[in-house]
């Protein structure tokens, strides 16, 4: 026998009982700190960070990476193969890199609108726990919650072909831990801590802040739109970008 449709409306409603409503959902990303709009990182910010990355605690294993990195440039090879190939960035170079940023709130996630490469990250706040068995990925796997006005957020499971620093891919065991929050209504500073034994003797922390830009509108980046920069049999760059000596 078929349902009426006021019994189908009473069905789907006892099946949602219990279930915050639609508008409630969104009156409580209301009462969330103001961190939507579009973000320009600070370059200043950008400059005291490669000073930071130089004195990171590393490791004896991590440090052989990045000397033989460098010797290779020295060498006179060029390593910007990522850039060449239009790979993405990844973390945390993606919350770094001098293009903006868009904050926006969904329910039960953060999504941060990334300018470089057109990306979106996503950090979930409905309560999940770190995937047990996660997909290598770029911007890694994000959770989050909040403590008072500050986004806490754990990141794992990263690609081994991003960089956390130039010449220094992550491990399995690599984890950032951030800490975003508003220093005032026109600032946003995101503090970035990453562990990992197999490279860094201690945590390692960097901060990074952004000055809100209320009449900015993100622009598409196609990087392979009209790509001239060929690369040579390795996949690496037949010119040199000039990221590894942003000053």
């Amino acid at each position: 026998m078929a349902l009426s449709a006021s019994a189908l409306a009473s069905t789907a409603s006892a099946q949602n009982a219990g279930e915050p409503s639609r508008e409630s959902v969104y009156a409580a990303i209301a009462r969330l700190p103001a961190f939507e709009g579009v973000w320009q990182p600070d370059w200043s910010a950008i400059t005291r960070l490669r000073a930071a990355e130089g004195a990171a605690p590393l490791t004896e294993q991590a440090r052989a990476a990045i000397d033989a990195f460098n010797a290779a440039k020295a060498n006179g090879e060029n390593l910007q193969t990522e850039g060449a190939n239009c790979r993405p960035t990844g973390m945390p170079g993606v919350m770094r890199y001098p293009y903006p940023i868009e904050f926006i709130y969904s329910p039960g996630k953060v999504n941060i609108v990334i300018e470089t490469h057109s990306q979106l990250r996503q950090i979930f706040t409905d309560g999940r726990e770190l995937p047990a068995e996660p997909d290598y990925l770029f911007n890694g796997n994000s959770v989050g919650h909040w403590e008072g006005e500050v986004l806490v957020v754990d990141t794992v499971a990263f690609s081994p072909l991003i960089s956390l620093m130039s010449g220094l891919h992550p491990t399995p065991q690599t984890v950032m831990h951030e800490r975003i929050y508003l220093e005032n209504p026109e600032k946003l500073v995101v503090e970035t801590t990453i562990t990992d034994p197999a490279l860094f003797t201690e945590p390692f922390t960097t901060s990074v802040s952004y000055r809100l830009e209320p009449d900015w509108d993100l622009r598409e980046y196609i990087c392979q739109e009209n790509n001239r920069d060929a690369a040579d049999e390795d996949g690496r760059p037949s010119m040199n970008l000039g990221f590894d000596e942003l000053d």
